[in-house]
């Protein structure tokens, strides 16, 4: 079955944030729920690093991991689902998972990232509390 699918339209319709960023972590792609996300409008983002929404102390070992799968054009994480802290517009800390995938050139070089990412800030926060109030019980 073939469709006709508009991706900008499709992009823009899930829930999931969807941020491509080049190879030199320029932010190339910004969809809607990026933007419901992060705080950022996609006129915002775009042209920036992903320093945008990564927290200063995640920062180095961010930029490390992100020029080692630039040279070696493979991402430790594969398909893994990643549960790491991300930064909003507004500078609070929220709980993101996502994937992300290699982009290459028609060369065969890396030529950046794709990440679909998920807000998990708010499941993350209600883990925690029932964690806390099984923990109680179990030892009052």
């Amino acid at each position: 079955m073939k469709t006709n699918v508009n991706l900008t339209q499709l992009l823009d319709c899930i829930g999931d944030a969807v941020v491509v960023a080049d190879a030199h972590e320029k932010i190339v792609l910004w969809n809607s729920a990026a933007t419901r996300i992060f705080g950022y409008s996609e006129e915002e983002a775009l042209g920036n690093t992903l320093d945008l929404i990564v927290p200063e102390r995640q920062r180095q070992r961010h930029q490390e991991g992100f020029s080692q799968s630039m040279k070696t054009g493979t991402t430790r994480y594969g398909t893994s689902l990643l549960k790491v802290p991300a930064k909003h517009q507004d500078g609070r800390t929220l709980s993101i998972a996502f994937t992300v995938g290699m982009l290459f050139d028609d060369q065969g070089q890396a030529s950046g990232v794709a990440a679909v990412i998920r807000d998990e800030t708010e499941r993350f926060a209600e883990e925690r509390a029932l964690k806390k109030r099984l923990a109680d019980l179990e030892h009052p």
